[in-house]
Protein backbone atom coordinates (compact mmCIF):
# COMPACT_ATOMS: atom_id res chain seq x y z
CA UNK A 1 0.00 0.00 0.00
CA UNK A 2 1.03 3.74 -1.22
CA UNK A 3 2.54 5.12 2.12
CA UNK A 4 1.55 9.57 1.61
CA UNK A 5 2.17 12.42 3.77
CA UNK A 6 0.29 15.36 3.37
CA UNK A 7 1.64 19.37 3.80
CA UNK A 8 -1.03 22.13 3.99
CA UNK A 9 -3.71 21.12 6.36
CA UNK A 10 -6.20 24.40 5.17
CA UNK A 11 -9.51 24.26 4.58
CA UNK A 12 -9.14 22.31 1.55
CA UNK A 13 -6.10 20.24 2.49
CA UNK A 14 -7.20 19.28 6.52
CA UNK A 15 -10.09 17.30 5.34
CA UNK A 16 -8.26 15.85 1.98
CA UNK A 17 -5.50 14.50 4.71
CA UNK A 18 -8.46 13.13 6.97
CA UNK A 19 -10.10 11.08 3.85
CA UNK A 20 -6.25 9.74 3.34
CA UNK A 21 -6.01 8.63 7.01
CA UNK A 22 -9.73 7.09 6.93
CA UNK A 23 -8.32 5.10 4.05
CA UNK A 24 -4.72 4.08 5.57
CA UNK A 25 -2.89 6.00 3.27
CA UNK A 26 -1.24 8.93 5.43
CA UNK A 27 1.48 8.36 7.32
CA UNK A 28 2.56 11.66 8.20
CA UNK A 29 1.88 15.37 7.95
CA UNK A 30 3.03 18.73 7.90
CA UNK A 31 1.83 22.20 8.24
CA UNK A 32 3.72 25.88 8.37
CA UNK A 33 1.69 26.47 11.88
CA UNK A 34 2.92 23.60 13.81
CA UNK A 35 -0.31 23.71 16.17
CA UNK A 36 -2.59 22.91 13.17
CA UNK A 37 -0.67 19.88 12.82
CA UNK A 38 -0.16 18.66 15.95
CA UNK A 39 -4.03 19.51 16.64
CA UNK A 40 -4.87 16.96 13.44
CA UNK A 41 -2.92 14.12 14.35
CA UNK A 42 -4.27 14.39 17.54
CA UNK A 43 -7.30 13.35 16.12
CA UNK A 44 -6.18 10.77 13.59
CA UNK A 45 -4.33 8.09 15.53
CA UNK A 46 -1.31 6.89 14.05
CA UNK A 47 -0.12 9.82 12.14
CA UNK A 48 3.55 11.53 13.17
CA UNK A 49 4.49 15.27 13.11
CA UNK A 50 7.72 15.18 11.53
CA UNK A 51 9.64 18.60 12.16
CA UNK A 52 10.21 19.38 8.95
CA UNK A 53 9.27 19.00 5.10
CA UNK A 54 12.17 17.36 4.57
CA UNK A 55 11.47 14.72 7.62
CA UNK A 56 8.12 14.08 5.62
CA UNK A 57 9.52 13.64 2.74
CA UNK A 58 11.68 10.91 4.06
CA UNK A 59 9.44 8.83 5.60
CA UNK A 60 6.61 8.24 2.24
CA UNK A 61 6.17 7.87 -1.21
CA UNK A 62 4.11 9.94 -2.13
CA UNK A 63 4.11 13.81 -0.69
CA UNK A 64 0.66 15.89 -1.31
CA UNK A 65 1.15 19.31 -1.37
CA UNK A 66 -2.36 21.75 -1.05
CA UNK A 67 -0.19 25.48 -0.50
CA UNK A 68 -1.99 28.98 -1.34
CA UNK A 69 0.68 30.74 -4.08
CA UNK A 70 3.16 29.81 -6.52
CA UNK A 71 6.31 31.07 -3.78
CA UNK A 72 4.28 29.27 -0.92
CA UNK A 73 4.54 25.93 -3.57
CA UNK A 74 8.09 26.86 -4.43
CA UNK A 75 9.66 26.84 -0.81
CA UNK A 76 7.81 23.64 0.42
CA UNK A 77 10.04 22.40 -2.41
CA UNK A 78 12.87 23.69 -1.72
CA UNK A 79 12.42 22.13 1.55
CA UNK A 80 11.15 18.72 0.74
CA UNK A 81 14.22 18.43 -1.90
CA UNK A 82 16.60 17.11 1.08
CA UNK A 83 14.73 14.32 2.14
CA UNK A 84 13.24 13.14 -1.36
CA UNK A 85 13.93 9.87 -1.96
CA UNK A 86 14.69 8.72 -5.93
CA UNK A 87 11.16 7.31 -7.09
CA UNK A 88 9.20 9.42 -4.61
CA UNK A 89 6.65 11.31 -5.89
CA UNK A 90 5.29 15.03 -5.41
CA UNK A 91 1.77 15.52 -5.97
CA UNK A 92 1.10 19.40 -5.88
CA UNK A 93 -2.72 20.40 -5.13
CA UNK A 94 -2.01 24.07 -5.31
CA UNK A 95 -3.54 26.48 -7.45
CA UNK A 96 -0.25 27.98 -9.08
CA UNK A 97 0.88 28.78 -12.82
CA UNK A 98 1.07 26.26 -15.35
CA UNK A 99 4.86 27.78 -15.61
CA UNK A 100 5.40 27.32 -11.96
CA UNK A 101 4.45 23.84 -12.50
CA UNK A 102 6.97 23.41 -15.50
CA UNK A 103 9.84 24.76 -13.67
CA UNK A 104 9.16 22.45 -10.40
CA UNK A 105 8.78 19.15 -12.36
CA UNK A 106 12.41 20.16 -14.49
CA UNK A 107 13.77 20.81 -10.96
CA UNK A 108 12.19 17.39 -9.78
CA UNK A 109 13.17 15.51 -12.54
CA UNK A 110 17.09 15.77 -12.20
CA UNK A 111 16.35 13.84 -7.94
CA UNK A 112 14.80 11.66 -10.03
CA UNK A 113 11.23 12.35 -8.69
CA UNK A 114 7.95 12.24 -10.20
CA UNK A 115 5.74 15.33 -10.21
CA UNK A 116 2.21 16.17 -10.97
CA UNK A 117 0.28 19.05 -10.72
CA UNK A 118 -3.16 18.11 -9.70
CA UNK A 119 -5.23 21.23 -8.83
CA UNK A 120 -8.68 20.48 -7.43
CA UNK A 121 -12.38 21.76 -7.48
CA UNK A 122 -15.51 21.30 -5.62
CA UNK A 123 -14.99 23.47 -3.18
CA UNK A 124 -14.91 22.97 0.40
CA UNK A 125 -17.93 21.04 0.82
CA UNK A 126 -16.19 18.94 -2.16
CA UNK A 127 -13.16 18.36 0.36
CA UNK A 128 -15.14 17.49 3.27
CA UNK A 129 -17.54 15.00 1.43
CA UNK A 130 -14.86 13.29 -0.89
CA UNK A 131 -16.13 14.78 -3.88
CA UNK A 132 -13.17 16.83 -5.86
CA UNK A 133 -12.34 16.42 -9.09
CA UNK A 134 -8.56 16.11 -9.72
CA UNK A 135 -7.53 17.67 -12.59
CA UNK A 136 -3.65 16.40 -13.48
CA UNK A 137 -0.58 17.04 -15.20
CA UNK A 138 2.63 15.49 -15.27
CA UNK A 139 4.22 12.56 -14.92
CA UNK A 140 1.45 10.00 -16.48
CA UNK A 141 3.04 7.04 -14.93
CA UNK A 142 3.29 8.46 -11.62
CA UNK A 143 -0.40 9.84 -12.47
CA UNK A 144 -1.44 5.82 -13.11
CA UNK A 145 -0.06 4.53 -9.64
CA UNK A 146 -2.22 7.31 -7.74
CA UNK A 147 -5.77 5.88 -8.61
CA UNK A 148 -6.34 4.76 -4.17
CA UNK A 149 -4.97 7.95 -3.15
CA UNK A 150 -7.51 10.07 -5.30
CA UNK A 151 -10.57 7.84 -4.69
CA UNK A 152 -9.92 9.14 -1.31
CA UNK A 153 -11.15 12.21 -1.25
CA UNK A 154 -12.15 12.67 -5.18
CA UNK A 155 -14.61 11.50 -7.32
CA UNK A 156 -13.28 11.97 -10.91
CA UNK A 157 -9.62 12.24 -11.97
CA UNK A 158 -8.10 12.16 -15.21
CA UNK A 159 -4.37 13.17 -16.83
CA UNK A 160 -4.56 15.86 -19.43
CA UNK A 161 -1.36 16.45 -20.19
CA UNK A 162 2.29 17.21 -19.28
CA UNK A 163 3.69 19.20 -16.40
CA UNK A 164 1.39 22.36 -16.20
CA UNK A 165 -1.72 21.17 -18.19
CA UNK A 166 -3.54 20.53 -14.47
CA UNK A 167 -3.07 24.14 -13.55
CA UNK A 168 -4.04 24.82 -17.64
CA UNK A 169 -7.45 23.35 -16.36
CA UNK A 170 -8.01 24.83 -13.50
CA UNK A 171 -7.43 27.84 -14.92
CA UNK A 172 -10.20 27.36 -17.50
CA UNK A 173 -12.13 26.12 -14.68
CA UNK A 174 -11.64 29.27 -12.23
CA UNK A 175 -12.69 31.74 -15.38
CA UNK A 176 -15.95 29.69 -15.69
CA UNK A 177 -16.34 29.99 -11.73
CA UNK A 178 -16.24 34.04 -12.09
CA UNK A 179 -18.68 33.76 -14.66
CA UNK A 180 -21.00 32.13 -13.09
CA UNK A 181 -20.67 34.31 -10.07
CA UNK A 182 -21.05 37.63 -11.73
CA UNK A 183 -24.23 36.14 -12.87
CA UNK A 184 -25.88 34.39 -9.86
CA UNK A 185 -24.89 37.36 -7.92
CA UNK A 186 -26.49 40.19 -10.10
CA UNK A 187 -29.45 37.74 -10.59
CA UNK A 188 -30.06 37.63 -7.03
CA UNK A 189 -29.71 41.05 -6.74
CA UNK A 190 -32.19 41.58 -9.21
CA UNK A 191 -34.59 38.92 -7.33
CA UNK A 192 -34.33 41.16 -4.23
CA UNK A 193 -34.78 44.67 -5.77
CA UNK A 194 -38.32 42.87 -7.57
CA UNK A 195 -39.16 41.72 -4.43
CA UNK A 196 -39.70 38.27 -5.50
CA UNK A 197 -40.13 35.49 -2.75
CA UNK A 198 -36.56 34.00 -2.15
CA UNK A 199 -37.31 30.02 -1.22
CA UNK A 200 -39.11 29.90 -4.37
CA UNK A 201 -37.34 31.30 -6.55
CA UNK A 202 -33.78 29.14 -5.60
CA UNK A 203 -36.24 26.45 -6.27
CA UNK A 204 -37.19 27.31 -9.57
CA UNK A 205 -33.77 28.64 -10.71
CA UNK A 206 -32.17 25.71 -9.57
CA UNK A 207 -34.73 23.56 -11.12
CA UNK A 208 -34.48 24.89 -14.32
CA UNK A 209 -31.49 26.21 -17.01
CA UNK A 210 -30.31 28.49 -14.69
CA UNK A 211 -29.36 25.75 -11.75
CA UNK A 212 -25.66 25.18 -11.20
CA UNK A 213 -23.48 24.57 -8.43
CA UNK A 214 -22.42 27.78 -7.25
CA UNK A 215 -26.68 29.16 -7.10
CA UNK A 216 -27.43 25.40 -5.30
CA UNK A 217 -24.49 26.02 -2.47
CA UNK A 218 -24.39 29.42 -2.14
CA UNK A 219 -27.81 30.64 -3.12
CA UNK A 220 -29.31 30.85 -0.09
CA UNK A 221 -26.49 32.04 2.48
CA UNK A 222 -26.16 35.15 -0.24
CA UNK A 223 -29.80 36.00 -0.02
CA UNK A 224 -28.77 35.99 3.67
CA UNK A 225 -26.22 37.71 3.32
CA UNK A 226 -23.63 35.20 5.13
CA UNK A 227 -20.49 34.72 3.94
CA UNK A 228 -18.39 32.70 6.19
CA UNK A 229 -17.43 29.31 4.52
CA UNK A 230 -15.92 28.92 0.91
CA UNK A 231 -13.35 30.50 -0.81
CA UNK A 232 -11.85 33.58 -0.02
CA UNK A 233 -12.27 36.43 -2.75
CA UNK A 234 -8.04 36.82 -2.70
CA UNK A 235 -7.64 33.60 -3.75
CA UNK A 236 -10.10 33.60 -6.68
CA UNK A 237 -8.24 36.98 -7.67
CA UNK A 238 -5.15 35.40 -7.25
CA UNK A 239 -6.47 32.72 -9.82
CA UNK A 240 -8.10 35.07 -12.33
CA UNK A 241 -4.92 36.81 -12.35
CA UNK A 242 -2.75 33.71 -13.34
CA UNK A 243 -5.88 32.78 -15.90
CA UNK A 244 -5.29 36.75 -17.58
CA UNK A 245 -1.58 35.30 -18.01
CA UNK A 246 -2.76 32.28 -19.57
CA UNK A 247 -4.86 33.97 -21.78
CA UNK A 248 -2.40 36.57 -23.01
CA UNK A 249 0.03 34.34 -23.87
CA UNK A 250 -2.87 32.65 -25.90
CA UNK A 251 -4.27 36.31 -27.26
CA UNK A 252 -7.34 35.45 -26.29
CA UNK A 253 -9.76 38.66 -25.44
CA UNK A 254 -12.48 37.36 -22.41
CA UNK A 255 -15.18 38.56 -22.02
CA UNK A 256 -16.13 37.78 -18.51
CA UNK A 257 -11.98 37.95 -17.22
CA UNK A 258 -11.74 41.61 -16.91
CA UNK A 259 -15.11 42.20 -14.92
CA UNK A 260 -14.53 39.25 -12.78
CA UNK A 261 -10.71 41.19 -12.24
CA UNK A 262 -12.18 44.60 -11.30
CA UNK A 263 -14.75 42.62 -9.15
CA UNK A 264 -13.14 41.13 -6.71
CA UNK A 265 -10.23 43.93 -6.76
CA UNK A 266 -13.12 46.27 -5.56
CA UNK A 267 -14.55 43.72 -2.90
CA UNK A 268 -11.34 43.20 -1.34
CA UNK A 269 -11.06 46.77 -1.37
CA UNK A 270 -14.02 47.43 0.61
CA UNK A 271 -12.34 44.41 3.54
CA UNK A 272 -14.04 41.33 2.27
CA UNK A 273 -11.09 39.37 1.98
CA UNK A 274 -11.54 36.51 4.78
CA UNK A 275 -14.96 35.79 3.49
CA UNK A 276 -16.61 33.56 0.43
CA UNK A 277 -16.34 35.00 -3.01
CA UNK A 278 -20.00 34.92 -2.67
CA UNK A 279 -20.01 38.16 -0.86
CA UNK A 280 -19.72 39.77 -4.43
CA UNK A 281 -23.64 39.95 -4.53
CA UNK A 282 -22.70 42.88 -1.96
CA UNK A 283 -21.47 44.93 -4.28
CA UNK A 284 -24.18 43.97 -6.70
CA UNK A 285 -26.41 45.30 -4.67
CA UNK A 286 -25.06 48.79 -4.47
CA UNK A 287 -24.95 49.21 -8.42
CA UNK A 288 -28.10 48.33 -8.64
CA UNK A 289 -28.97 51.25 -6.06
CA UNK A 290 -26.59 53.57 -8.37
CA UNK A 291 -23.95 53.93 -5.82
CA UNK A 292 -20.92 51.96 -7.12
CA UNK A 293 -17.97 51.23 -4.48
Amino acid sequence: MITTGFIGLGAMGGPMAGHLHDNGLLTAVWNRSGDKAEAFAREHERVETPESPAALAAMVEVILVCVSADDDLRQVIADLEPGLKPGAVVVDHSTVSPATAREISERLATRDVAFVDAPVTGGVEGAKNGQLAVMAGGDADAFSRLGNVFAAYGKAWRHLGPAGAGQSAKAVNQLIVAGIAEAVSEGLAVVEKLGLPQDEMLELLGGGAAGNWFLEKRGRTMLADSFETGFAPKLLLKDLKICASLLEELSFESSVLPNALDDYARLIERGETGKDISALIRLKRGRLKGTMP
